[in-house]
């Protein structure tokens, strides 16, 4: 899926979106068991998953998404035998993994910004729930906007739901935490988003009749 959507239809995307529907298919699990025997079985593995968390790590890191997919995949590879070979499907685990290394490079970016602001060295401190100045670059001023405010975790879980295509369950999978948990997230960001847009509607509204 292409997620090079304009700006302005991002957060109501985000805000519409239903969990999809997953196919049948050939079993993730098999592929990785198989390449406890035989490495270079992980090969396919990883040529049936790269397009789309490239995607997603483009969509959510820009330039350095690439790296950061290409090190998911190193550490899937590393810690495959640890795989829950019940789970036919390994994009949660996957997109778990890179969700955690995207937020390591976010927070890496918050510390230099911490670094290079006067007011910091004064001890002003910004919170890892905000959105750093790399992230918010990377998100556009809409979707900064939309999402400013709202914990880390519940950004990750939307944007789990809007740019990797996994459905609750499988978020809940992502992330380690409850199903009712994941639920909780998206709903919170969902009445962010609905406020961020009746907010816009409004200006437009009173703009509009000026």
């Amino acid at each position: 899926m292409d997620h090079t959507y304009s700006e302005t239809h991002v957060p109501r995307l985000l805000l519409t979106r239903d969990p999809p529907r997953i196919s049948g298919g050939a079993s993730d699990a098999g592929l990785v068991a198989a390449s406890w025997r035989d490495a270079e079985v992980f090969t396919e593995f990883f040529e049936r998953h790269w397009a789309s968390l490239y995607r997603f790590c483009r969509s959510r890191a820009g330039a350095a998404g690439e790296d950061i997919a290409a090190e998911t995949f190193r550490v899937a590879f590393d810690r495959r035998r640890r795989y829950d070979t019940s789970r036919d499907d390994a994009r949660p685990w996957l997109f778990g993994i890179a969700t955690n290394l995207l937020r390591d490079h976010f927070r890496a970016a918050q510390r230099d910004e911490i670094k290079h602001n006067r007011a910091a060295a004064l001890g002003a401190r910004p919170s890892h729930e905000d959105i750093s100045a790399l992230e918010r670059q990377l998100l556009g001023p809409q979707l900064t906007a939309a999402l400013d405010g709202l914990p880390a975790a519940d950004r990750d879980a939307l944007l789990l739901l809007a740019w990797a295509d996994l459905d609750y369950e499988q978020i809940a999978q992502a992330l380690g935490v409850p199903l009712g948990t994941v639920r909780s997230r998206i709903h919170r960001a969902r009445q962010r988003l609905r406020g961020f847009l009746d907010a816009i509607d409004e200006t437009d509204l009173e703009t509009s009749t000026r």
